[in-house]
């Protein structure tokens, strides 16, 4: 069997932001993305390109961080107006806020059952909530400058946060209590999130670096010197095996952990890109800038095809290595070789989004040496030269088929997602009826309030 990993290419963007677009998240079922931007909107934007998109207009300031919940039935943001918000993605726009932050919220994110959200800002403060009930938990308080990310563990047992005071911090949720410090010398981290594997981090920093740490060690396994400005966001590939990176240098780059190196570089966006994006399967990536427009592409690179044509996925990597303390330039998390090789595949038509407009993207695969081999992609020329790599898979590297996905009945998988939707909507509305509820009362009781001074006022007056 041989394998092939294709080039990255663009498959639609969007364009109706009015400002920056500071945040970008993908639905479960890829239907949906969900964009934040300064221009003080959530946007919902639909895949199918004949469908419109929607525009939530609930937050009084710029929107700095959005992200579906597990479900794909809510979709929760952050924002500059000191809130939080709570959106059911649909033409109706309802929505619910959270308010106990004094300052800027600036990131939120589900815990993987969707039961709770983790909120992070400038008052300093890292804040958990229950998304059902919609109701403050706890606040965690050891930062001492504006907190700029937070993210659950995969498995929700631990919290990661990045500051501006130049510290990750590793929190115990349950116990509340922060386990482990990483220190940056040379600026801050704009953004951290886990390895799906949930054994190390990943940050994003104001030094232009990529930095993974393994948590429990807490060494450094990697250090990416790819970028000439800002890292201001990063998505690991759910298999685990890519990262890729947004930066203020007008380019997204997508790093090979395995490997340890940089493996393509792509040029959309005309000034920073923002933020940047994998999907659930990783199939898909987008990517947001300060050219308010939003960027779909399509990975290609995460699968092969063997000699029948038939498409198949890298598998999750299990286990991560820590390497001795002297690796510093691009060290691997496995050891093993790697011969790469290119060819040129045929010209082929890369775009299939009828909204595209005229807009140019190009992308180059790097080598071992780290030399680009540029690749320019435009609607107004459909034709792109693709160079391919054939590597050797390591034992840690398997393949398996795209179409498995453990076991599950389609119609039982979607059975199930509608029920859970239907669940979460219901609960949404119960909610709001709750909110209600309780205004209801409020009125209640100052009416009979008034009424009982009225009837006062009225028996003194009979007296006198």
């Amino acid at each position: 069997m041989t394998s092939s990993p294709s080039d990255p290419t663009l498959e639609r963007h969007f364009k109706g932001h009015r400002e920056t677009v500071t945040s970008v998240d993908f639905s479960c079922n890829m239907k949906q993305i969900a964009t934040g931007s300064m221009d003080s909107c959530v946007m919902i934007w639909n895949m199918k390109p004949q469908m419109r998109a929607y525009r939530f207009d609930g937050h009084k300031d710029a929107v700095m961080s959005v992200q579906f919940s597990p479900s794909g039935h809510l979709v929760a943001s952050a924002s500059r107006d000191k809130t939080v918000r709570l959106w059911v993605p649909s033409m109706k726009a309802e929505s619910t806020a959270f308010r106990a932050h004094t300052a800027t919220v600036r990131s939120v994110n589900f815990s993987g059952d969707g039961q709770s959200l983790v909120t992070a800002s400038n008052d300093k403060t890292i804040k958990v909530w229950t998304v059902h009930r919609q109701k403050f938990l706890f606040s965690l308080n050891q930062h001492i400058n504006w907190v700029r990310c937070a993210k659950f563990s995969p498995d929700d047992r631990l919290i990661v946060s990045s500051s501006d005071d130049k510290t990750i911090k590793l929190w115990d949720k349950n116990s509340r209590e922060c386990i482990h410090s990483f220190y940056e010398h040379a600026g801050y981290a704009n953004h951290v999130d886990f390895h799906p594997s949930g054994t190390c981090i990943a940050a994003a920093s104001t030094d232009n670096t990529v930095k993974v740490w393994d948590i429990r060690s807490h060494k450094m396994l990697q250090h990416y010197q790819v970028h000439s400005g800002v890292v201001n966001s990063l998505s690991f590939h759910p298999a685990g095996n890519f990262l890729i990176t947004a930066s203020s240098d007008s380019t997204v780059k997508i790093l090979d952990l395995v490997e340890g190196k940089l493996l393509y570089t792509l040029h959309g966006h005309q000034g920073p890109v923002t933020c940047v994006a994998f999907s659930r399967t990783g199939e898909y990536f987008a990517s947001g800038g300060s050219d308010e427009q939003v960027m779909v592409w399509k990975s290609n690179f995460d699968c092969a095809e063997d000699s029948d044509g038939v498409r198949l996925q890298h598998k999750t990597t299990s286990s991560l290595q820590a390497l001795p303390a002297s690796s510093t330039a691009h060290p691997s998390f496995y050891s093993h070789p790697s011969a790469l090789r290119s060819q040129a595949s045929e010209p082929s038509d890369q775009f299939n989004g009828q909204d595209s407009h005229t807009q140019s993207g190009s992308h180059s695969r790097a080598t071992h040496s780290q030399t680009n081999r540029h690749l320019s992609t435009s609607t107004a020329s459909t034709h792109q030269t693709q160079t391919q790599g054939l590597s050797q898979h390591s034992p840690h590297v398997q393949a398996q088929s795209q179409a498995s996905d453990g076991g599950v009945p389609p119609g039982l998988a979607n059975t199930l997602e509608h029920i859970i939707g239907q669940l979460d909507i219901l609960t949404q509305t119960v909610s709001i009826l709750e909110q209600r509820l309780t205004l209801t009362e409020d009125k209640l009781k100052e009416c009979l309030e008034n009424q009982m001074e009225i009837g006062l006022q009225l028996q003194r007056r009979e007296e006198a």
